[in-house]
């Protein structure tokens, strides 16, 4: 494929400016500091504004290269650049150019449609799945998967982006890095909402049908990947929960001999669907099916949406090695800042709607920071702003939020 030379210096200059940032001594500091977070030795809480969901963030229009793909490659930098510059969170980038295998599933055997929907500005911010599994039977229509993976391709792309690159970046084929265990979420997509809340009273066997194959078909993933070689260590900068980076000394393992493993890794266990479950309910359908599929890891990150307060010590019994718990808007702040201590990291997510839409709520906001500051006080604490889709392109808004958020800790937490 020949790549102009036009596209090519649009790319290494943002290469440079990557490197540069990178090479800063304060991204060596956070990343020490987010270090003894999640060794659960906290020196201060960490401060983190996801700006992935960001509707317009980077423009297609602000885009130079010609290319598709490197289109692609050049957003997907302004964009991490853009957060590095201008946020003054506690974002790290590492000096090279991550790259994955190019793995394939056959998928279960069945469809799930999805039907999007455009909202007034053009947005695609909605979607409804048509859900295959309706009555119990449906269930024997579903087939194991199968997974490929495709080196050459992989090879390929990874020497197509190093010649762009040149002596700008390295690039490093690193594998699959981030690990999502969502059980639940899929068990969503087959059968939809009402009968994954109805069918624990109505069709019991039927959801445990369900979960066992949807456990047994993500371990049999994560086995294809680890004998194939395709694992890459994610104690980093690689988001290994709901917005929360790796960074750890705890992995890989004692015995790590430079190929990674299951149990060198963090996976990401979360269970928003079955939210509105009992936690007895859900001790008796859906958490034995998670802990299994979290044994074969090192350490877990726990939770996303779903408030996590009132089943989490029957988390933690089940899945003892469970080092840090997201504490959503919908979660009970002092009490599950009671129950982790600093026995894991309290990984709270601020309430997305004060700082979104044409004018954020300043108060609103400033109260969310300094109850959760005060209530997690003495936990190891990071703070994850994640889930915002608008701001109408006032950008600043993001840094007066990072600078609140500092000011709060350093009134209320140290």
């Amino acid at each position: 494929m020949s790549i102009s030379a036009a596209d090519r210096d649009v790319i290494r200059r943002l290469a440079d400016r990557w490197m540069e940032l990178a090479s800063q001594p304060v991204m060596a500091e956070r990343k020490r500091q987010w270090t003894a977070l999640k060794d659960l030795r906290a020196e201060r809480p960490m401060v983190l504004f996801e700006t992935w969901s960001l509707l317009g963030y980077v423009a297609d229009d602000e885009l130079e290269c010609s290319e598709p793909w490197l289109r692609g490659m050049e957003k997907r930098m302004r964009w991490t650049i853009r957060q590095a510059e201008e946020v003054g969170d506690d974002i790290v980038l590492e000096p090279c150019w991550r790259m994955g295998w190019h793995v394939t599933g056959t998928g279960w055997g069945v469809e799930i449609p999805s039907h999007n929907a455009i909202d007034e500005s053009g947005d695609c911010v909605g979607y409804r799945f048509d859900h295959p599994i309706r009555t119990p039977q449906d269930i024997y229509r579903l087939t194991p998967q199968t997974w490929t993976v495709d080196r050459k391709a992989t090879h390929e792309s990874c020497e197509r982006t190093a010649e762009v690159l040149g002596d700008a970046m390295p690039v490093a084929l690193h594998g699959t890095e981030g690990m999502h265990a969502g059980l639940t979420g899929d068990l969503f997509r087959l059968m939809g909402n009402d009968r994954l809340l109805t069918w624990v009273y109505d069709e019991p066997e039927a959801i445990h049908r369900l979960m066992a194959f949807l456990r047994d078909d993500r371990l049999a993933c994560y086995a294809f990947m680890e004998r194939e070689g395709l694992l890459g260590l994610n104690n980093h900068w690689t988001f290994v929960g709901s917005g929360s980076p790796g960074y750890t000394t705890a992995l890989p393992q004692a015995d790590y001999a430079g190929k990674a493993r299951l149990k060198d890794l963090w996976v990401w266990i979360e269970s928003q669907e079955a939210a509105c479950i009992s936690p007895s309910m859900f001790v008796d359908f859906f958490l034995p099916y998670l802990a299994e599929v979290a044994a074969k890891f090192g350490l877990v990150y726990y939770g996303c949406c779903e408030p996590v307060h009132d089943r989490w010590r029957q988390v933690v019994k089940a899945i003892p090695h469970v080092r840090a718990a997201s504490v959503s808007p919908w979660c009970d702040k002092p009490a599950i800042a009671e129950m982790l201590g600093r026995t894991g990291v309290f990984s709270r997510k601020p309430r997305p709607a004060p700082i979104s839409g044409p004018s954020p709520d300043w108060e609103a906001l400033e109260e969310d920071l300094v109850e959760t500051v005060r209530a997690a006080r003495g936990c190891c604490l990071e703070l994850i702003f994640r889930d915002v889709y608008r701001i109408h392109g006032d950008r600043p808004r993001l840094r007066r939020w990072t600078e609140l958020a500092r000011d709060v800790i350093s009134r209320e937490y140290m």
